[in-house]
């Protein structure tokens, strides 16, 4: 176990028990960490490509080559019958797979092949219709195999068989939790930084960068600098309201930049969202280094102060995954503003206390740290700010207008009882006009976008129902109130296929 001056600074896959996930590529191979968590067992997911001689932990894996797969007569994606077949008299492990779900399940499938004989010294203990190997188990040793996914909503009793394998199986121990987790990070953070070390921080009012905030602030106390960037495209009044909270409330040492001109400059002209993203990126970490000269140069000659060395993000397991080919092959969806478009030349080391957790493992730890419940469950905001909900070019005329219609959506939905039940919501600024009447006269004015989801690990979501008079409500508003908007559209897309931000 590494060690600074005692204290452990190891990753959590060398302190809590760990079931390893192989991606291949699977939309759902994130669904399958998720489910092992959700039982307070740690799991990470790594590349199919990666070499065991390089990791630092030795697991076991059941590997076979991929041999007597042909396409099946039938397809199928959606819902299936599972039967389960019972071997009385075989090696005990056989049929603990499917210990306690009865004879037969509801499970979902995604598939049109199938296997057309069984590898050697494989037994059935599961089949539908079209698969006849749906599920597979070595005679001798606890290697199974499934064809359909346990890990979807859709699969009934998922979580029990998840539950069957990683503890009466694989004699995992659920020693997983958030108050076990935040007790190591806070030591790993002091065993990282040292004695004297500084740290800098991004945040942004926003549940992730609160709780990186005061998990650091309760490692290291005023050591650790939070810098507020007002970009000049924060939502309305949130540079005032983050600092009220984070310095009265939460007692962080908080540093408020106004870089509106600087980052407003170097927008002008763009209408990529990757290359929005690219340069907000480039900027913020510009600032955070200027800024951590500032404050390096002010505590100079202070005895318990060293120089600034590292800089806080507050990157989730998610942003990781869709970001980068980060422990599996899956093809990026985009730049996470916590992770791409950094420079090269960065001069901070980084340092990512949330970054193997779910956002509800985070909401879960804030709550542990002692954050108000109204930060906690704060719906998230996307670093590049309203950059990336206005699809084109970022001005300030629009950002009045793509501000002042979230502030009235958002009001609506606190009125109406719905911001704890909806994950995330916001109104986007559309790239088009549309001919409308106001009063007596003709206008050609542009369109607002709402968008509300539900989800609790963010990398799947389904939309809100609102109710139509709720629609009506807002969007009476919204044209009443914001000049230059005519029409109000709402976008109902799940994600897959669609992603929760618009750009």
């Amino acid at each position: 176990m590494a060690s600074n001056n005692g204290i452990p600074i190891d990753e959590p896959h060398k302190t809590f028990s760990t079931i390893l996930v192989l991606d291949f590529g699977s939309q759902y191979s994130h669904l399958i960490c998720r489910r092992l968590r959700d039982l307070n067992i740690f799991s990470v997911m790594l590349a199919c490509t990666a070499k065991l001689s390089e990791l630092d932990w030795t697991p076991e894996i059941a590997w076979r080559h991929g041999r007597n797969v042909l396409a099946g007569q039938h397809r199928e994606y959606g819902h299936a019958r599972l039967r389960i077949q019972r071997n009385e008299g075989k090696a005990p492990h056989i049929d603990k797979l499917f210990e306690g779900l009865g004879d037969d399940l509801e499970v979902w499938m995604s598939h049109g092949d199938k296997l057309s004989n069984l590898p050697a010294s494989f037994t059935v203990i599961a089949e539908t219709d079209n698969s006849p190997f749906a599920a597979i188990v070595h005679e001798e040793k606890p290697y199974y195999g499934i064809q359909w996914h346990a890990e979807v909503t859709h699969s009934n009793l998922g979580s029990k068989l998840f539950e069957n394998f990683a503890v009466r199986i694989c004699h995992a121990r659920q020693d997983w939790t958030m108050s076990a987790f935040g007790d190591q990070e806070i030591n790993r953070i002091r065993a990282l930084v040292g004695s004297k070390g500084q740290v800098i921080g991004a945040v942004s009012g926003g549940v992730d960068s609160t709780v990186a905030a005061k998990l650091m602030h309760s490692a290291i106390g005023s050591r650790f600098h939070a810098v507020l960037v007002n970009n000049g495209l924060l939502r309305l009044n949130e540079a005032e309201t983050v600092h009220e909270t984070l310095t009265a409330h939460l007692g962080i040492n908080l540093t408020v930049v106004d870089a509106s001109n600087r980052f407003l400059t170097d927008l002008k002209g763009v209408t990529d969202p990757e290359q929005k993203r690219k340069i907000i990126g480039k900027n913020f970490i510009d600032v955070f280094q200027e800024t951590a000269k500032s404050i390096a140069a002010e505590a100079e000659g202070s005895e318990s102060a060293g120089p600034i060395e590292w800089l806080l993000q507050g990157t989730l397991y998610p942003d990781v995954i869709e970001s980068i080919s980060f422990r599996g092959p899956s093809a990026t969806i985009k730049t996470h503003h916590n992770v791409g478009g950094l420079p090269a030349a960065m001069h901070l080391k980084l340092i990512e206390p949330l970054r193997e957790l779910f956002k509800d493992e985070v909401r879960v730890l804030g709550e542990q740290l002692g954050i108000p419940s109204d930060l906690v469950w704060r719906h998230p905001f996307p670093g590049p700010g309203l950059a990336i909900r206005i699809l084109g070019e970022v001005t300030p005329s629009q950002l009045a207008i793509v501000r002042q219609a979230d502030h009235i959506f958002i009001d609506e939905i606190r009125k109406a009882g719905l911001y704890r039940k909806i994950s995330q919501a916001f109104a986007a600024l559309l790239p088009l006009k549309a001919v409308g009447v106001m009063g007596d006269k003709r206008v050609h004015d542009q369109i607002i976008a709402l968008r509300a989801v539900e989800t609790t690990d963010f990398m799947t979501a389904t939309s809100c129902d609102l109710g139509q008079e709720f629609r009506q409500r807002v969007s009476t508003r919204i044209v009443n109130e914001v000049e230059g908007v005519c029409r109000v559209f709402e976008d109902i897309t799940s994600k897959p296929p669609g992603t929760i931000e618009l750009e």
